[in-house]
């Protein structure tokens, strides 16, 4: 099986363009942050290329722009070239198959400011019904005094 799940932000805006028989399509990398910290305790972020095709990649970058949050669902997809001097260069992207809104539009505004860029508006409105607030007072752990961490292989 061959299929990845990723949750990150894109480095740049997607560029449409399209192939010798006029299929679109745009390469972007997210930036997909660690789960631990490094040696100076700071989380680092990985770098993953993405290839995206046909009316996938026109809607990516018809919405989407750098600082970004995306979800992508898609598969790693690895290749072989010689390049200009001859020495033998591998490629490793993952191919998009689906990918997700996982920011409201203001959200998005406010990560794109933060990256300075312009935001791109898209038709998207977050329900005026969903409460979105957190009551800190109902936190369930508040009486422990300290953080509470539960280990990810806690339901194995």
């Amino acid at each position: 099986m061959n299929k990845v799940v990723l949750l990150g932000r894109l480095t740049a805006k997607p560029e449409l363009r399209y192939t010798g028989s006029n299929t679109a399509f745009t390469r972007f990398s997210i930036a997909v942050n660690r789960t631990f910290p490094g040696p100076d305790g700071k989380r680092e972020a990985d770098f993953i290329n993405v290839v995206a095709w046909r009316k996938q990649a026109e809607t990516v970058c018809k919405y989407f722009d750098k600082g970004n949050l995306i979800g992508i669902e898609g598969r790693i997809q690895t290749g072989s070239y010689d390049d200009k001097d001859g020495n033998k260069r591998y490629s490793f992207d993952v191919v998009l198959d689906n990918f997700e809104f996982v920011e409201s539009k203001k959200s998005q505004e406010a990560s794109a400011e933060s990256y300075n860029v312009n935001p791109t508006p898209y038709d998207y409105q977050e329900p005026s019904s969903v409460d979105n607030s957190v009551n800190v007072e109902s936190d369930p752990f508040s009486e422990f005094g300290d953080s509470v961490s539960i280990d990810d292989n806690f339901l194995d």
